[in-house]
């Protein structure tokens, strides 16, 4: 497993040294963030398998990351409201870049690089109204700030790069918070929305949902390779209420929202976590990890099943199957045959992973 040396050292290497690429890290399948036993903040590459290929420490809690399309490179992301978004040579650990927004913002927990890798898009808001924003930096510049754009809604969370590269998908989360404390000020009148975005911020498509669904915000994102995109919401409305967390959405079309059976969707107690497509793009799921499960769907919202786990909530496609993660240490591989435990490391995951 590859540590972090020593920072002068590597920073002197990491400059004079051509970037390599993510065979010299062990070619990791996904990148995930996690709290040690330790309690310290760490990065670490997975291989298919669940095995760890290399760590790298963190400053603070991260929330999700984004690996470079062909460097052994990743942008690991604060936790929101985050004040930064480290660049990391994961082939020695060193920090190359710590990205800070401007003055009167906070990252958001994710972004993602345009094909081929010469941008990078960060989710972020102006901290006194949460209005969102798409951050662009230029990674070939030493990730330079070079533009912003709207993202057309409030509090925006995750942001994917679509098939074709040529748009971005934004979950505008439709909450505005208190920049001190996190509070929640709008849950009366929030409008979330599913937003599609060029890469200079003109508007392709905007979504939103019915208006007794004002209060389900829309937070993260999958896609298929033929465009359909899955969203997962979180239930802001008045606590035990049984509606969907899942919708899909082709641009141009009507959403699709897929609901469980009662029981089952009110065990997700109004909360997903994460979503994804299976490997094959067969299906798609959410994960829960207040409820401790993780509901499958069909491409047209038809539920197929439950996966009990506790704490449950990273989930990435894996084969024709599922890669899941948990707070507790677990690795679990998910297909149609069932669940399978792949690894149990010693620490606590956090709510996502990242295929690379």
């Amino acid at each position: 497993m590859t540590t972090r040396r020593d920072v002068l050292a590597s920073l002197l290497a990491a400059s004079t040294s051509p970037r390599l690429g993510w065979a010299a890290v062990g070619s990791p399948a996904y990148l995930a963030a996690a709290r040690d036993a330790d309690g310290r903040f760490a990065l670490y590459g997975l291989s298919e398998a669940g095995a760890a290929t290399f760590r790298v420490p963190l400053p603070a809690r991260g929330h999700a990351g984004a690996a470079h399309p062909t460097r052994a490179e990743a942008v690991a992301f604060a936790r929101r409201p985050g004040d930064f978004a480290l660049v990391i040579d994961c082939t020695s650990g060193a920090v190359l870049h710590r990205l800070a927004p401007p003055e009167g913002h906070h990252l958001n927990g994710h972004g993602t690089f345009s094909e081929g890798g010469r941008l990078l898009f960060t989710s972020e808001q102006v901290a006194e109204t949460s209005e969102g924003r798409i951050g662009v930096w230029d990674a070939t510049a030493g990730y330079a700030r070079i533009a912003e754009f709207p993202t057309g809604g409030l509090g925006p969370h995750e942001i994917l790069l679509m098939p074709g590269g040529e748009t971005l998908a934004v979950a505008n989360g439709g909450i505005r918070t208190d920049p001190s404390d996190r509070s929640k000020l709008n849950l009366g009148s929030m409008r979330p929305n599913l937003a599609y975005l060029s890469l200079n911020g003109v508007r392709k498509d905007l979504v939103e949902l019915a208006p007794e669904l004002h209060q389900n915000s829309i937070r993260h994102l999958a896609a298929r390779s033929d465009g359909l995109v899955g969203f997962a919401m979180q239930w802001q409305g008045t606590p035990g209420a049984a509606t969907p967390l899942i919708g899909l959405h082709r641009m141009g079309e009507t959403p699709i929202l897929g609901a469980a059976p009662l029981a089952d969707e009110l065990a997700m107690q109004g909360y997903a976590g994460s979503i994804a497509f299976n490997g094959d793009g067969s299906e798609l799921a959410i994960t829960s990890p207040r409820g401790g499960r993780m509901h499958r769907f069909d491409p047209d919202g038809g539920f197929l099943g439950v996966v009990s786990r506790a704490d449950v909530c990273g989930l990435a496609p894996r084969g024709a199957g599922y890669l899941a993660s948990d707070g507790l240490g677990g690795l679990i591989s998910i297909g149609q045959g069932g669940s399978v435990a792949l690894a149990l490391q010693d620490v606590a995951w956090d709510n996502h992973i990242v295929a690379l």
